[in-house]
């Protein structure tokens, strides 16, 4: 088989996995190619997964946070979260094993450019290093944006294992189907690592994933995925238009972030007591607190996202779902209104 956008055919028995969730894979991976200390690159925001799963495997999480625009630039987009090619060459050590490359990113939306994704190849080569390439929002990308896949890159199929899921593809994550392509070399030491894991991945939704992939181009199943999820962006950024509210707006994926700088005009009432559980955590903790608290939406702190050191940048945002049905967004929508009370 061709898989879609790779440009080359691949041999199911040594260069696919299967695995149980992206995320197995993933953990997979790491175990059987971390040895103690050995260190993993991940650029911040970074999806919270990555973490223990490293850690757990005795490897060493290093960051380099993506630079969000300015609060004061006008109709910012996830393109605009910069990545300091200084900064990531001053990461690299002699421990470093691997980048982690996600793209379409979780959780700013961003997809990474050719030119970007060339520059990251080019670190990669030079220090011979791994790259695992999460790319299980490939098929949500808005506005024309086009997905770039850093294995087809050249010298990179031999040192990039891709991730796929069928769980973000479908709408269906409790599934719990993934997978990871790649060379040999990388795939069958994976495998040895996922037969200890789970085993094996349960065969009837391996099957009815099988059928999705085969039959989505019949449907333009993927075409109306993003035409939908496109919508479902729209009632969201809306809401914010409507308070004043800047955002950032994903080319990829299916969240949003809101800037914090407007939000602290919210006057929350002299005395409102927060939860022990917050203290010590950044600000954006206890505007997602209140906003669930009064306004009855749950949001997602970004710092959450990020390193302690790189706190800071995180803080400065909170993170909102659009994969939600129309209904559920609209009634969304119009509880974040109720902010106009507190601003």
């Amino acid at each position: 088989p061709q898989f879609p956008h790779l440009g080359r055919p691949l041999d199911v028995e040594n260069e696919i996995l299967v695995s149980s969730g992206a995320n197995e894979g993933q953990y997979a991976c790491w175990t059987a190619f971390l040895e103690a200390d050995d260190e993993v690159i991940l650029f911040e925001p970074f999806f919270d997964q990555y973490l223990p799963s490293i850690t757990f495997n005795a490897g060493k999480p290093v960051y380099v946070p993506l630079h969000p625009p300015s609060s004061s630039q006008t109709d910012p987009t996830s393109d605009d979260w910069k990545l300091d090619f200084e900064e990531l060459e001053r990461a690299v050590t002699p421990r470093t094993k691997m980048i982690v490359v996600n793209t379409p990113h979780n959780p700013v939306g961003k997809v990474f450019t050719r030119e970007e994704l060339e520059r990251i190849a080019e670190v990669a080569k030079k220090h011979n290093l791994l790259v695992m390439a999460d790319e299980v929002y490939e098929t949500l990308t808005y506005d024309g944006k086009e997905h770039v896949r850093i294995a087809n890159l050249p010298g990179m199929w031999e040192r990039t294992v891709t991730v796929g899921s069928a769980g973000k593809m479908f709408a269906a994550t409790g599934w719990r189907v993934g997978w990871l392509i790649g060379p040999p070399d990388i795939i069958r030491p994976t495998l040895a690592a996922t037969t200890r894991i789970v085993f094996c991945t349960n065969s009837p939704l391996q099957e009815a994933a099988a059928a999705g992939l085969e039959r989505a181009a019949e449907f333009k199943f993927f075409e109306k995925t993003v035409d939908e999820y496109a919508q479902r962006r729209e009632i969201l950024v809306n809401a914010f238009k409507d308070l004043g509210l800047q955002y950032s707006l994903p080319e990829g994926g299916y969240f949003v972030l809101l800037f914090l700088k407007d939000i602290s005009k919210v006057k929350v009432p002299e005395g409102y007591t927060y939860p022990d559980s917050l203290k010590g955590r950044g600000k954006d903790f206890k505007a997602a607190w209140f906003i669930a608290q009064e306004v009855g939406v749950s949001t997602i702190p970004v710092s959450e996202f990020y390193c302690e050191e790189h706190q800071q940048i995180g803080e400065r945002f909170i993170r909102f779902a659009f994969c939600k049905d129309y209904d559920l967004l609209k009634r969304a929508a119009e509880r974040l209104q109720k902010l106009k009370d507190y601003l």
